[in-house]
């Protein structure tokens, strides 16, 4: 038994809600703060949110827990995963173990990208305590971007955001992993919650309710709504062929997936809902339009939303505190990819494993800052969708049903999953990882 499919040689979860909030954790990111909000005010609230539901419930239930068993059933990552399915069907591991390198670079291209990110969040979480982002641009008919997404005084902020990840990783899976998410998730809730509270008290906030409440019915025929829909759920639920891979490996044969996964998908969309309910309102408040994404709206137009408000100084910095426990819980997660990877097959210690990739990560980082919109386009529009495809084509195709079968319902004490799962795993979901594929690359990436 090599390293990489021995259960006896990976580290594991403590239990299984610290299995879940780490899977929340690594779900709940930039996509749910900064771009769902964003979502659901372009396709027009409501008339985007039934879609949503509707494929949240569709991956939740196909993708994410493919990727959980296929995990837990083989105790690797892609690499290993990948080659038990191609050992099954061909009796060689080789072919599929190349081809899960595939979701191991994009697990590491996306998390360089989100270490640029995350650079920019702790310098102005660390501004939002110090008062320097206060007062600035509180006029909202003049926009003051105080945001400059190529200053070489972010550099030292890439170095922290890395050395967060890597302080918290370098500790382990239950010591490191875990144990950051189990504060992290409920505070980060709690915090939401809080300023969705203060925010639905502003004058003006209740324009931004109305519109989230509003339904097109005529729309819903739009099938871009319905693709934008699909890409917003499968990335937002961290599917991408790697990170659910890893953790998964990390299960114990105890636990019941399904369940899990119903969890994960569950609060994922909770998060991505209270970030809506105080985003949009908090932009109504401000007369700041709804239309505006990307980084200028978390670094410029919340800013000055935020700066106008009373009390603006103690919400931003509660803002910037979610958005930093958001960014943290989904870094470790991609990069745990390519750090189990050098542990399984070169068996490093996890210290020296995390310090080569996240060094190499926050070198990368720091030469992409300037392009880090595009890079993070390439990623989404290619990389990610192609992991997610690779992987539910192992697992439903490749390995065989009875292998997804047994992988699914192992640990389930309420008995067999139910016929359903595999035919919605085989051709529902893989076909619409093609779907996703084709249309990023078409309209630009939707991820």
């Amino acid at each position: 038994m090599t390293a990489d499919t021995a259960p006896h040689s990976r580290d594991s979860f403590t239990g299984r809600w610290g299995f879940i909030l780490a899977c929340i954790g690594s779900a709940v990111g930039m996509g749910n703060i900064w771009r769902f909000p964003i979502m659901v005010s372009l396709w027009g609230g409501m008339t985007f949110l039934l879609p949503y539901f509707l494929c949240v419930a569709l991956v939740g239930s196909s993708g994410v827990i493919g990727e959980f068993a296929l995990g837990r059933s083989t105790h690797a990552g892609p690499i290993g995963a990948f080659g038990r399915c191609t050992e099954l069907r061909t009796g060689n591991r080789r072919l599929g173990g190349a081809v899960g390198l595939i979701p191991i670079l994009g697990s590491m291209a996306l998390a360089v990208g989100y270490t640029v990110v995350m650079g920019w969040i702790f310098k102005y979480t660390f501004l939002s305590f110090t008062g320097h982002l206060h007062g600035m641009g509180q006029d909202m008919s003049v926009i003051v971007p105080a945001f400059d997404a190529t200053a070489a005084s972010n550099l030292p902020w890439i170095a922290a955001a890395a050395v967060c990840a890597f302080a918290i990783m370098a500790m382990g899976v239950a010591g490191g992993i875990e144990r950051a998410n189990r504060v992290m998730m409920p505070t980060l809730f709690f915090l939401l919650l809080g300023m969705g509270v203060y925010i639905a008290t502003l004058p003006g906030a209740a324009a931004g309710y109305r519109y989230i409440f509003t339904l097109d019915p005529r729309r819903l025929l739009d099938p871009m709504v319905w693709i934008f829909a699909f890409g917003q759920a499968f990335f937002s639920l961290s599917v991408a062929g790697n990170g659910s891979v890893i953790y998964g490996s990390y299960l114990p044969d105890s636990e019941d997936i399904p369940s899990s996964a119903r969890n994960v998908a569950f609060f994922d969309t909770l998060a991505a809902l209270l970030a809506a309910f105080v985003i949009i309102p908090a932009m109504a408040a401000g007369g700041a339009p709804l239309e505006s994404g990307g980084p200028g709206l978390m670094f410029v137009w919340l800013v000055n939303v935020m700066n106008g408000m009373p009390g603006g100084r103690i919400v931003g910095a509660v803002f910037f505190v979610c958005v930093l426990f958001a960014g943290v819980s989904s870094i470790i997660n991609l990069y745990e990819a390519p750090v189990a990877t050098l542990q399984d097959h070169f068996r490093l210690p996890r210290v020296p494993a995390a310090a080569i990739v996240l060094g190499a990560g926050c070198a990368a980082a720091i030469l992409i800052q300037p392009v880090t919109s595009q890079w993070m386009d390439v990623v989404s529009i290619y990389i990610c969708p192609l992991g997610a495809l690779l992987a539910g084509v192992m697992f439903f195709w490749v390995a065989g049903k009875k292998f997804a079968l047994d992988a699914v319902d192992q640990g389930r004490a309420k008995g067999p999953l139910g016929r359903w799962f595999y035919p919605l795993g085989k051709y529902v979901y893989c076909t619409l990882c093609i779907a996703a594929l084709i249309a990023g690359a078409a309209l630009g990436g939707i991820g």
